[in-house]
């Protein structure tokens, strides 16, 4: 890993940043993946891109949730975010969509730090196209991106970041409209 005040420049490092700031938080990792993609055709003809996604739980959380984070090397540099990926009831038993995305929205925003981008995705899926729409299961993502500042202030910028992130996800998952909304809860 590089000194503490050095630029994170590749992938390795970054992992290994995220990682040591979760774990310290409490939470374990429960899978790693690497892949690497090599574009051949199209707009990013030559490129090749090594991405990891890292999964991480809490043993004493019986709710169904996890922290999920993207980490991107690309010729562009460093990218990457740390979601907390919380299911949901199914789509039958929330009122109104519009209402449910709203409120997870003021919820995210009472909690995530301001000073980060934080994406916030509402994901439903069906078993199958049988499946009725009532039944479809639901999934938000509470997102942080990664700032490039962070990148640039090396390993322990990203530690304190990951760290930041989870205490922000613990608060929201305190959250009675929260709690409410969640699979089993």
């Amino acid at each position: 890993m590089p000194e503490s005040n050095e630029s994170v420049l590749t992938l390795e490092p970054l992992i290994d940043a995220v990682r040591v700031g979760l774990e310290a938080s409490g939470w374990s990792l429960s899978g790693l993946q690497k892949t690497t993609s090599h574009e051949f055709e199209g707009r990013w003809k030559g490129d090749s891109t090594r991405s990891a996604y890292l999964f991480f739980h809490r043993e004493e959380l019986d709710e169904p949730v996890s922290i999920d984070v993207y980490l991107d090397e690309t010729s562009r540099g460093l990218t990457g975010n740390l979601a907390l990926v919380v299911d949901l009831v199914d789509l039958g038993k929330v009122p109104s969509v519009p209402d449910l995305l709203s409120e997870l929205g003021r919820l995210g925003a009472a909690h995530l730090p301001t000073a980060y981008r934080t994406p916030l995705s509402l994901r439903f899926r069906l078993a199958d196209m049988e499946t009725s729409a009532v039944d479809a299961t639901a999934e938000v993502r509470f997102k942080l991106v990664i700032p490039k500042t962070a990148l640039s202030a090396g390993p322990d910028a990203i530690e304190a970041l990951a760290g930041t992130a989870v205490s922000a996800f613990e608060r929201l998952l305190r959250e009675d409209r929260l709690q409410s909304v969640m699979l089993d809860a």
